[in-house]
């Protein structure tokens, strides 16, 4: 059976990642998550004192770039690769509601996507490989062969993605994950480098109103038919 590059792009908390797991998992291919690469790039510059509320170095952060090291283990009790940083396991740190307000800033800069782009499409070079994230459509693999553009409403994410907080424990309301969902929102389709855009061959999915059997069950079908097409 021909390998596959399926790129999945969508807006934040839409379950990108949850159902490139899954995906990956059914078929035996690799899974890359690649917003965790930004979040750990962003965990890297909040722990350096690049970035905060009131200011950001981005030319210090570029100017340490090299130094910064984001790999992938895979975890076989939790079944999906972890994200290390300079070989420290960050998974849980770069999951948290103070990284999620600055990932979006730091993902604009124009040497951070170079940085993270030319890794991914390493990585993806013998196909294979489930990748999820903003651009991965457009930018990242812009001939895969099965291209998804998920979407669901802000108020259904920010929910979503408040009881994913509640549950690891993390002291946070709704509004404020409202808050923060909407903003990534505007961040990560307004930057100039790679803004959020469905690539026109992609095939949106709106799941507001899935439950995830539904949804994998959808996606599983169109990368079955994407096979079919490449035979």
């Amino acid at each position: 059976m021909n390998k596959i590059t399926i790129a999945i792009d969508g807006f934040s908390s839409t379950g990108k990642s949850t159902v490139a797991k899954q995906i990956a998992k059914h078929l035996g291919y690799v899974y890359v998550d690649s917003g965790a690469m930004y979040r750990a790039v962003t965990l890297y510059a909040m722990q350096k004192g690049l970035i905060s509320k009131s200011d950001f170095n981005i030319e210090a952060l570029i100017y340490q770039l090299p130094s910064i090291n984001i790999s992938f283990k895979f975890n076989k009790s939790l079944g999906f690769a972890e994200v290390y940083l300079n070989d420290v396991n960050v998974e849980k740190e770069i999951r948290t509601l103070e990284v999620s307000s600055f990932v979006s800033k730091v993902a604009e800069v124009s040497e951070v996507r170079q940085k993270l782009v030319e890794q991914q499409q390493k990585m993806g070079k013998d196909k294979g490989v489930v990748m999820d994230g903003r651009d991965i459509g457009t930018v990242v693999f812009p001939d895969a062969e099965l291209k998804l553009f998920m979407t669901a409403s802000a108020e259904t994410r920010a929910k979503r993605r408040y009881e994913e907080l509640v549950e690891r424990g993390d002291a946070v309301n709704f509004e404020q994950v409202l808050k923060n969902v909407k903003e990534r929102d505007y961040i990560d389709s307004n930057r100039e480098d790679s803004p959020l855009i469905k690539a026109k061959d992609a095939i949106e999915v709106d799941n507001s109103n899935m439950t995830l059997k539904e949804q994998f069950d959808k996606i599983i079908q169109l990368v079955k038919m994407t096979i079919e097409d490449c035979e």
